[in-house]
C-alpha cells in the first residue's frame, strides 16, 4: 500500500468503489492527558472522524477537536466499572466501519501498551476492515517526564520494564524475581488497589525496604500530584494523600531525582500565584 496516497483525506475519502461501502477504523493513542502531546496525525484523525468511541482516560480537551457533527460514544474501562464489555466493543467498531464509518477509536497513552489494542484489531482484521494504529505518548514516557523522573540514567537505571498492576483475570502475578533488580526503573500501570501488595512483593523478593519508589496521580494534567517515599512507606503515603486514579507508579533510584527536576508541578504552582 502506499501510504503517502493512504494517509492524504482527499484520496482516503475518495476510496475505490470496493471500499466505499465500508469505513475504516483508526486506533489512535491520545497521550497522558495534556492535548499537546498528541501526535500531529492523532490531531488530523480526531477532526476527520465521523464517530469517536473513546475511553475515560481521554481529556476533554482532546475530545474537542472533534467535530461538533461526529457521534460520541464513551467505551470507558475503570476498575470495577466497564461500561461496555471488551467483546461487545469490538463488535461495536467493526459494525461502524462496515457501515461506512471513518472511526477514530481512542485510547489514553499508547493503544498498544496496556491499551488492549492488540485485542481490538485481532477482531478488526478477522472481520475484514481496514484499520490503522497512530501510536501514542504512552503514560509511563509522559507522566514519568512531567514528574521530572527520568525512566533511564546512566547513573541510576540501565533498563526500564512497564508492567500492569491488573491482569486479566484480576490478579498480580507478575515476574517478582525479574521486577526487583536494583539497576532498572519499574512502571507499574494500574497498580493503586494492590500498591501495599505490590511493594512488599518487591521487597520480598530482594529490594530493599528504603527502595526509592513514587506514585504520580493524573500525570501531564494541571491538577497532576506526585507522592515519593519508599516501598516501606509508599502505601501509607499515598493513603495519607488521598492518591486516586488514574496513577502510575514509579519504582527505582531515579525516583530520587523527582525534588530536583520537578519542572512542571513547579510551573503549575508559579502559575497560580
Amino acid at each position: 500500500m502506499d501510504m503517502r496516497h493512504h494517509n492524504d483525506p482527499e484520496i482516503t475519502q475518495s476510496a475505490t468503489k470496493s471500499d466505499a461501502k465500508s469505513g475504516w477504523v483508526y486506533l489512535v493513542g491520545a497521550g497522558p492527558g495534556d492535548p499537546e502531546l498528541l501526535t500531529l496525525k492523532a490531531a488530523r484523525l480526531i477532526a476527520q472522524a465521523d464517530v469517536l468511541v473513546y475511553d475515560n482516560l481521554v481529556s476533554a480537551e482532546v475530545l474537542d477537536m472533534a467535530s461538533p457533527t461526529a457521534e460520541r460514544i464513551y467505551a470507558g474501562k475503570e476498575q470495577g466499572n466497564h461500561s461496555l464489555p471488551q467483546d461487545e466493543l469490538n463488535v461495536l467498531l467493526v459494525n461502524l466501519a462496515k457501515a461506512g464509518k471513518r472511526v477514530v477509536r481512542l485510547k489514553g497513552g499508547d493503544p498498544y501498551i496496556f491499551g488492549r489494542g492488540g485485542e481490538e484489531v485481532e477482531t478488526l482484521a478477522a472481520d475484514g476492515v481496514h484499520f490503522e494504529v497512530v501510536p501514542g505518548v504512552t503514560a509511563a514516557a509522559g507522566v514519568a517526564a512531567y514528574a521530572g523522573i527520568p525512566l533511564t540514567h546512566r547513573n541510576h537505571a540501565q533498563a526500564c520494564v512497564f508492567v500492569t498492576g491488573h491482569l486479566k483475570d484480576g490478579s498480580m502475578n507478575l515476574d517478582w524475581p525479574g521486577l526487583a533488580r536494583k539497576p532498572q526503573t519499574v512502571v507499574i500501570y494500574m497498580g493503586l488497589t494492590g500498591l501495599s501488595y505490590l511493594c512488599g512483593k518487591l521487597m520480598e523478593h530482594g529490594l530493599p525496604a528504603d527502595w526509592p519508589a513514587a506514585i504520580v496521580q493524573e500525570g501531564t494534567r494541571a491538577t497532576q500530584r506526585t507522592v515519593t517515599g519508599t516501598l516501606g512507606t509508599l502505601p501509607e503515603l499515598a493513603v495519607g494523600a488521598q492518591m486516586r486514579g488514574p496513577t502510575l507508579i514509579i519504582v527505582g533510584s531515579v525516583v530520587t531525582l523527582h525534588d530536583k527536576l520537578r519542572w512542571f508541578e513547579e510551573a503549575v504552582a508559579a502559575e497560580s500565584l
